[in-house]
């Protein structure tokens, strides 16, 4: 029997739990398929860190940025949940666009300042600085397994069905969606009206031709947990950027104090192409040798021969830009290329807009770009 329901959204990651959740608010029937159980590691939205960096100059995403911060707080206040802490973003680096982040942020209301690499070094022990240090106090980091979960228990508060274990193997577009899955009962089929993909590293398999997109590359990402030196010590969120002479270096780095796990570094975008069915977990030998390198040289406040490493998937686009946009029924988010989760709630949003049809994405996320 096929059942029908106004909206389904696939993939409950963050993205998609977002968009089951502004959908609800809205007061629309909506069905999120999420293919594995709660807490999985298999894709993108998992572990208990990630950047909150507001470090951009492209003025879509500040305003994004802008949006985020009190929505963030507000998922915090419905549901009880601690999810952002705002410690603070030190970037650092040979980075010549610090003076147009500077100049957009402050035209944003958002705070910003140059810290010179003595002072920033006073603050923050546990890092090596060698150039100057643009700082966003209103920064920090968000909690991404509390984050997905109190996401999609707001989303179910307000009338939304939340479906694990329900893994999508088939979608037919017509005027509307008809989208078939299976359970540990067995199959299924359901009829939309609309359908929104945000099924992370498995959303070229979903669509298949259905949609023409951007080309999306699925990476196995590396980082790495650092045991800390001093417990006491003050650690805001770091970004380096890479230099001329680092020629040991994969990218540019980023890292966080993860609370009772470490700090968490790893290099962006630059892990080994993978199948999202086929992951061996593992970290690259010598991509994780030169995180070592690089934590003994600029993590003082670690110890480089005591880590942890992690593994989770980038699904990246060429232009590292997402995909936000609608064609016919078929709503897509995708390509957060590891820096979208910071986002979240204002993601959910402009896909949520896109199902009403209240207002195209901006330009800048155009499927066909």
């Amino acid at each position: 029997m096929t059942e029908s329901v106004e909206v389904v959204v696939i993939g409950g990651g963050a993205m998609g739990s977002s968009t089951a959740r502004s959908l609800a608010l809205r007061g629309r029937e909506v069905l999120l398929l999420e293919r594995f159980e709660p807490g999985h590691r298999n894709g993108a939205s998992h572990g208990a860190s990630r950047n909150f960096n507001v470090s951009y100059a492209d003025e879509t995403y500040v305003g994004l940025l802008v949006e985020a911060l009190p929505a963030w707080r507000e998922l915090e206040r419905e549901t009880g949940r601690p999810l952002l802490d705002l410690v603070g973003i030190a970037n650092h680096g040979a980075n010549p666009g610090f003076d147009a982040v500077h100049a957009s942020l402050t035209r944003a209301g958002i705070p910003v300042e140059f810290l010179d690499p003595a002072e920033a070094g006073r603050r923050w022990p546990g890092i090596r600085f060698d150039t100057r240090v643009l700082y966003t106090p209103q920064a920090g980091r968000l909690n991404a397994d509390a984050a997905v979960a109190a996401l999609q228990e707001s989303a179910a508060s307000h009338g939304a069905t939340v479906l694990h274990g329900a893994r999508v193997v088939g979608l037919e577009v017509g005027e509307g969606v008809l989208v078939r899955y299976e359970t540990a009962s067995g199959s299924h089929e359901v009829a939309a009206r609309t359908a929104v993909v945000t099924a992370g590293a498995w959303t070229e398999r979903i669509l298949g031709a259905a949609v023409r997109h951007p080309r999306l590359v699925v990476t196995q990402e590396q980082p790495a947990h650092f045991a800390v030196r001093d417990e006491s010590a003050a650690w805001p969120g770091f970004n380096h950027s890479r230099g001329a002479g680092d020629d040991y270096w994969y990218s540019d780095v980023y890292g966080m104090l993860t609370p009772g796990e470490g700090v968490k570094a790893g290099w962006h975008g630059v892990g080994p192409v993978v199948d999202p069915d086929a992951r061996d977990f593992l970290p690259e030998p010598v991509q994780l040798a030169a995180l070592q390198r690089y934590a003994r040289e600029w993590l003082p406040g670690v110890d480089a021969d005591a880590l942890v490493p992690i593994s989770c998937t980038y699904t990246t686009t060429p232009d590292h830009n997402f995909v936000l946009d609608r064609t016919g029924p078929i709503v897509v988010g995708a390509g957060f290329s590891g820096h979208g989760f910071k986002f979240t709630p204002a993601i959910g949003r402009v896909l949520a807009d896109l199902v009403d049809g209240s207002g195209p994405a901006p330009a800048l996320f155009s499927l066909a770009r």
